[in-house]
């Protein structure tokens, strides 16, 4: 990696000279950190300093890390809402927790780590209030009606969080993660941003944080992954580690055979070499049945293992192919998953267990003598060949290779066992066994030098097996095992640089789905590449810990996770709200977030078990989705309150279509984080119906140019989805609702527009789906004499719904004239057929 260069020698000294050498915030000497005169930390520190934007050094990696003009410009004009805070220590350290101030009666939003993986809102008014391990707090400022960031940085070999402290006391967390790498000042480990626009703040806060870091790039500079407009599979809920080739080519059989072609496909963890220290050290492990036990195992080869090393070319194309029953297969699981637990209990009690059967893996493949293995390449080219729409074929690894690394010996690479240690601010995040685990075994940890190796290894062979790109989980098990390595930062960086060439050269620079990520080290070093990534923790079907009401309130809470920490990860990244089961008791709960958060569609549904009506409202024939155009976010009344177990509060989400808004309200009251037990759990007193209300300025129209305009609009037409029903409403008009437990509705909101005097027109889209306004992609409205027309582009098939104040003369569909239903109130609706995956033309004529 090319040594920093100071901003300072990339950019001309005129262009530095457009910021502006003053701040907004200051430090005054009573200690009280306060933007435009009000104060926001108290009782701050004397070895605490605060520094405007343009009087610190900012950086570069390298060329690629240039931010664009246009973002330098506006990052440089608007330097005085920024400052950067630093602070000394007389000893150097390599772990300093030091107040920065008190925070008090003032209310914040908050994203912390509740697992080391995983994070998710918090709120509170006091500094006390705040949880381990806080990767940002949003503070609200109304003396000003304004808000302001906290937002917690690396700087050098060092990592920033932020932790609760006595007495309203905010404490800055700043370590290395290695005792070997310590230091005693900082001059911009934390950030501060002001703005009286939520979302434009958490833009402009990051734009500022790339100019000055120059260690990754902005969502908006990078092209996210193909699979983002499309509906996919993904094999771990049908499989687990069981996956192999007869159950994943039914799988995709399965939607297609029904109308719903996959156009990508993720084959999960079960398809690599792996094994354990105790087993073969050249041989597939055959005991994955154990809870948590393939946590323990590390990478041995690059290539398949041998379930799917054994596929021959046209295996699965021949007429009599091996039949797959997911109810046998499921049954030979449990039965395998009994002997385990058997085997474990004999153990335990000190007893032998040499008179059970061994372990075996389930397969149905048999190997044809004389016929060459085909192995993964195989599959891919027969999958692609007899399922012509599936596009893109993924395939899951950990970071680190496997759960446990690479087994040191088996490969060409330098790696050792290192010891897992966990920082102390994880000490207080919920129980997690894949940590317990990842603790036990140890990561066979490839030598960051050869980090690049290790990539290039694993990608070039599978990209020369047509795999189109990776799903990469267990990211943030890095930071356990930077003690011999510089620490966390030095490490993730070798780590990141080699993962960002290898994705360029093998995967189109973005075949990637980060997941197990959610550290401000991934966001702020691993992201120049990659552009899509989790934000929520897995999708749960039932609570493993056992509640019979986590099959309902796990869903909730998955979707306060997504929602709120889109509001900074998606700076970063394009948001993955994960996958479902279309079949499951909350699917329509899933899928109705899914339809409008802006990101792929995909299922994990068990082979033949699915919903297809439900997946109808999500999924276009060929495979496509009705995709919005921007990432969903919580609306602003929603920001500082607590939409799982305040007794009160529906989570309400706002996003854009081309031609209209739309803002999904969902029932998710009834779970979430419990601090006293560091965990999420039930809530059942908040598990009930619960009232509020929605209107077009829920929407946040400027965050698209393309949708600002319909801010100034007079009238809106409102569909909500789920109840059917059309109706008109002013600017700032509320429309209220009540909603059960883990219920919602979607509101599609459509400027009206004026065609001439008592003449006006609205554009809905497609009731049947629903995000109905996606299917509206393009529309021109205007009157020439006594004649208005209103020209539309409609991608997809169904009854499209529109508000017409006066009856149309004509609807000319594909150029031709078809039947169309009209009522007095304006409502106007007519067939649209699918036309095989191109837009259909809609002319409407209103004499």
């Amino acid at each position: 990696m090319a040594p920093p260069n100071l901003f300072t020698e990339i950019h001309s000294h005129n262009s530095l000279k457009e910021g502006v050498s003053t701040s907004r915030f200051s430090l005054s000497p009573k200690g009280e950190i306060s933007v435009d005169g009000v104060t926001l930390l108290s009782d701050v520190p004397n070895n605490v300093k605060l520094s405007a934007f343009s009087s610190i050094p900012h950086f570069s990696d390298d060329d690629d890390s240039k931010p664009p003009d246009y973002m330098l410009k506006s990052v440089l004009s608007k330097s005085e809402n920024g400052a950067f805070l630093g602070l000394s220590v007389r000893e150097p350290q390599d772990r300093i927790l030091n107040p920065i101030g008190k925070l008090l009666n003032r209310k914040f939003m908050s994203i912390f780590r509740f697992k080391t993986w995983w994070s998710t809102m918090w709120i509170g008014s006091n500094g006390s209030d705040l949880q381990m391990e806080t990767q940002v707090i949003l503070l609200q400022v109304p003396e000003f009606n304004s808000y302001a960031l906290i937002l917690p940085l690396i700087e050098g070999s060092f990592r920033s969080a932020i932790h609760p402290g006595p007495a309203g006391e905010v404490v800055l967390c700043v370590e290395s993660g290695s005792t070997k790498v310590k230091g005693s000042s900082f001059s911009s480990c934390a950030y501060f941003h002001v703005g009286d626009n939520p979302y434009d703040l958490f833009r402009d806060a990051f734009a500022a944080v790339r100019v000055h870091l120059g260690t990754f790039r902005l969502l908006e500079e990078k092209t996210p992954p193909r699979i983002i407009d499309k509906f996919g599979w993904c094999s771990w809920d049908a499989f687990y580690l069981t996956v192999e080739p007869v159950g994943v080519w039914h799988g995709v059989k399965s939607f297609q055979e029904n109308g719903f072609p996959p156009r990508f496909l993720i084959i999960d963890d079960g398809w690599q070499s792996i094994n354990m220290d105790h087993e073969p050290p050249l041989q597939d492990s055959k005991d994955l049945t154990g809870l948590g036990s393939q946590m323990l195992c590390r990478l041995y080869r690059f290539k398949e293992n041998e379930k799917f090393a054994k596929y021959q070319a046209g295996a699965m194309l021949k007429l009599h192919s091996p039949k797959f029953s997911q109810e046998e297969h499921d049954r030979r699981f449990k039965e395998m998953v009994a002997l385990a637990m058997k085997k474990k209990a004999i153990k335990e009690e000190g007893g032998d267990d040499s008179g059970l059967p061994e372990a075996t893996i389930i397969e149905y493949l048999k190997e044809e003598k004389g016929v060459k293995r085909g192995g993964l390449k195989a599959l891919v080219n027969d999958l692609k060949a007899k399922f012509s729409g599936l596009d893109d074929v993924y395939v899951w690894h950990a970071l680190c290779g496997a759960w446990g690394g690479v087994r040191p010996g088996t490969t060409h690479l330098d790696n050792k066992v290192c010891e897992a240690t966990i920082a102390a601010g994880l000490e207080k995040t919920m129980y997690d066994l894949a940590v317990v685990m990842v603790v036990k075994g140890g990561i066979g940890l490839v030598n960051p030098s050869q980090a690049g190796d290790l990539y290039e290894s694993m990608h070039s062979y599978l990209a020369d097996a047509g795999i189109t790109g990776v799903k990469v989980d267990v990211i943030h098990a890095l930071e356990y095992v930077g003690e011999e390595y510089g620490g966390r930062v030095e490490l993730a960086r070798a780590y990141y640089d080699g993962l960002s060439q290898s994705l360029k050269k093998n995967f189109g620079g973005s075949g990637f789905i980060a997941s197990m990520e959610q550290c401000n080290d991934f966001f702020f070093l691993a992201t120049k590449q990659i552009s899509m990534g989790r934000v929520g923790d897995d999708f749960w079907f039932e609570d493993p810990n056992g509640d019979p009401m986590g099959v309902y309130w796990l869903q909730g809470v998955h979707m306060i996770h997504c929602s709120y920490n889109s509001l900074w990860q998606g700076q970063f990244i394009q948001p993955d709200w994960d996958m479902f089961q279309s079949d499951h008791l909350c699917a329509e709960f899933h899928a109705g977030s899914r339809a409008i958060c802006g990101g792929p569609v995909y299922v994990s549904d068990k082979v033949g078990h699915h919903n297809f009506d439900l997946l109808r409202k999500l999924v276009l024939p060929d495979g496509t989705i009705l995709r919005c155009q921007h990432y969903a976010l919580p609306t602003r009344d929603c920001l500082f309150e607590n939409p799982l177990f305040d007794g009160k509060t529906l989570l309400k989400i706002w996003n854009l279509n081309k031609f209209s808004g739309v803002v999904g309200v969902f029932n998710c009251q009834g779970a979430g984080w419990y601090p006293e037990e560091h965990k999420c759990k039930a809530y059942p007193q908040c598990y009930k119906a619960m009232s509020g209300s929605v209107s077009s300025d829920d929407v946040e129209w400027e965050q698209k140019a393309s949708t600002a305009e319909f801010r100034g609009a007079d009238e809106f037409a409102v569909y909500l989805n789920k109840c059917d029903n059309l109706r008109l409403v002013k600017p700032k008009e509320q429309i209220n609702i009540t909603l059960l437990p883990s219920t919602f509705e979607i509101f599609t909101i459509s400027p009206v527009h004026k065609l001439r005097k008592g003449s006006k027109f609205a554009g809905i889209g497609l009731e049947n789906m629903f995000n109905s306004g996606g299917a509206i992609e393009g529309m021109e409205c205007g009157c020439i004499g006594g004649l208005c027309s209103v020209k539309m582009k409609v991608k997809g098939a169904g009854k499209f719904l529109a508000y017409s104040s006066e009856k149309p003369g004509e609807v000319v569909l594909n150029g031709e004239k078809v039947k169309y239903e009209w009522t007095s109130n304006g409502i106007l609706s007519f067939e649209v057929p699918w036309t095989g995956g191109e837009s259909s033309d809609v002319l409407i004529l209103i004499h």
